[in-house]
């Protein structure tokens, strides 16, 4: 007759199944009924800060780092130690992450030789100094870590100091050679030979990477592998918010935007239930989807949340400040930012620069920020560069397009849209796709071709107004010279929704109102700014009053 499980084997148990709440409850049980050895005091506090318990996760790991010194396992101590580093500065508590350094760095210098704390002890310096602007000191410091992971077969800090070479590498540049050693520690994680936090901190930051790269392949399978991750760790709070902003991301790209609000505020409910690091990018993404439907002040709110963070949300808030008609801080911001970013972070905020200075007329710096960013495909030509970088391409023809037609080169310019609108359209962009349209349609335009240049135009309001962007919608009427056929032209439903617009309610209110979808209610509000002719939902409630239409 066997021995029944006791809470601790029934702990550890459902820790490797995944079972986390359970994990936590036996061995809290376990705690309380004879105390608990150090190693798994630490367990108990890896699930406590998966299941968003911080606080808690904080206190267990100070515990098992006064265990582990009480029996004299020192590296184990240090190890503590550094995770508590890592984990108080995340947390927003630098003071005490401060004395948890100190202590750590006392520990290291007590001891004979290198051990494997003293890399884990060099991760969150890395970072800072990644974070900093210093890619190539973080390069240097990361690189120990791994050599020390390597050294005492210590598989989590072989992957956090390989992740972190890879990481700096795109920082200084090296895209593909940094990229390749993501993929490469991603297999080590999806192998399932790292564990959960070191796991999860991966995931994030090679997405943080392939987004800064603007390589939306490796996001679209990396944040599948991360999807799939998460779904298999119900319990998990820790991650799944960053998982979500990610999706945002890509749901914007593919033009599912209410679906991507939807994600972004999902992520944003994960913040509150301990998923701290999820803030940024579900704020920012909020904005984003906000600022192309037109609704700038909420964006403005959205990018505000986000800048709280510490972390600034460009380009996203220079884009709304030039759809603010506040071009001159637009173009501060845009300069300052550039001014201030790594090589990496340069080449994600480009393409504003560009749409920026030439809003200005500074066709000079456009073309400079163009040249910038089209300069490292020149080295990849033909079908491989189509294949390798699409969305880097895309950019990049776009943002040549809009400076050829700013130096008056029609044909090139028609060219550059033409080639950018392809990889769009295969990349399954739809709002990209059309602002490309609508660049061809200004240079068919210009070449003396109304008829192209129309039906161009037709297409990128169409599809336009079928995802709700409101602004983009304005423009074209604007470039089509489109006037307002006024009230027979409005369907009894769009009336139904410019009153309620016109009484100052948002399109998720207005969906309940009428029983629509949100979606329906951005189409219908974009065919009303089509046949009015304006610009804005201020402009349609405007005209309405002025023209009798609602009283």
């Amino acid at each position: 007759m066997t021995a029944p499980d006791t809470d601790l084997d029934l702990g550890r148990s459902a820790f490797h199944e995944r079972r986390w709440n359970d994990a936590l409850d036996c061995l809290v049980r376990a705690d309380s009924e004879g105390g608990l050895p150090p190693q798994d005091i630490e367990l108990a506090a890896s699930v406590a800060m998966l299941l968003g318990l911080n606080a808690q996760s904080v206190e267990y790991l100070a515990r098992a780092h006064d265990e582990f010194l009480t029996m004299g396992d020192t590296d184990s101590a240090a190890r503590c130690a550094a995770w508590l580093v890592m984990f108080l500065m995340d947390m927003g508590e630098h003071a005490q992450g401060n004395g948890w350094l100190s202590r750590a760095r006392h520990l290291l210098e007590g001891m004979a030789g290198p051990c494997a704390a003293e890399g884990y002890l060099l991760i969150p310096a890395a970072l800072g100094a990644l974070r900093s602007g210093d890619p190539g000191t973080g390069h240097e410091m990361f690189s120990r870590a791994l050599e020390l992971g390597r050294s005492f077969h210590d598989k989590d800090l072989q992957a956090l100091g390989q992740l972190g070479v890879g990481t700096s590498r795109v920082s200084l540049g090296n895209v593909e050679e940094g990229l390749q050693l993501l993929d490469e520690v991603m297999v080590s994680v999806t192998s399932g030979e790292v564990s959960p936090i070191p796991a999860g901190i991966i995931y994030c930051a090679v997405l943080g990477s392939c987004r800064l790269s603007h390589d939306v392949r490796r996001a679209h399978e990396w944040t599948s592998a991360l999807e799939r991750w998460c779904g298999e760790r119900p319990d998990m709070v820790m991650f799944s918010g960053q998982c979500q902003a990610y999706r945002a991301e890509l749901l914007i790209l593919h033009g599912a935007w209410d679906e991507a609000l939807s994600v972004a505020r999902a992520a944003e409910g994960r913040v509150r239930k301990g998923d701290p690091d999820a803030t940024f990018g579900s704020w920012y993404q909020q904005g984003e989807v906000l600022r192309l439907q037109g609704f700038l002040d909420e964006a403005a709110k959205a990018y505000a949340t986000a800048a709280g963070t510490g972390f600034e949300p460009v380009p996203g808030i220079a884009l709304l400040q030039l759809a603010q008609h506040k071009t001159t801080r637009a173009q501060a911001t845009m300069r300052r930012a550039l001014a201030e970013a790594d090589t990496a972070n340069r080449r994600r905020l480009l393409p504003a620069v560009v749409e920026i200075e030439l809003a200005l007329g500074d066709v000079a710096a456009a073309k400079a920020a163009s040249d910038e960013l089209s300069g490292p495909l020149h080295a990849v030509s033909g079908p491989l560069q189509a294949t390798s970088r699409p969305l880097e391409l895309a950019l990049a023809s776009h943002a040549a397009a809009q400076v050829l037609l700013a130096e008056g080169d029609p044909t090139a310019a028609l060219r550059e849209s033409r080639g950018a609108w392809r990889i769009w359209y295969s990349l399954e962009a739809p709002y990209q796709a059309a602002r490309c349209r609508v660049l061809a349609g200004r240079a068919c335009a210009l070449l003396g071709d109304p008829d192209s240049a129309a039906m161009e135009f037709a297409a990128a309001k169409a599809e336009f107004a079928d995802l709700g962007a409101t602004p983009a919608v304005a423009e074209v009427l604007e470039l089509a010279g489109e006037r307002p056929h006024g009230q027979s032209s409005l369907t009894g439903r769009e009336m139904e929704v410019l009153r309620l617009v016109a009484a100052g309610h948002s399109n998720r209110t207005i969906a309940r109102e009428l029983y629509l979808s949100e979606k329906t209610v951005a189409r219908h509000m974009s065919n009303i700014l089509s046949k009015l002719a304006v610009p804005s939902r201020a402009a349609a409630t405007s005209y309405a009053f002025e023209h009798g239409l609602i009283h």
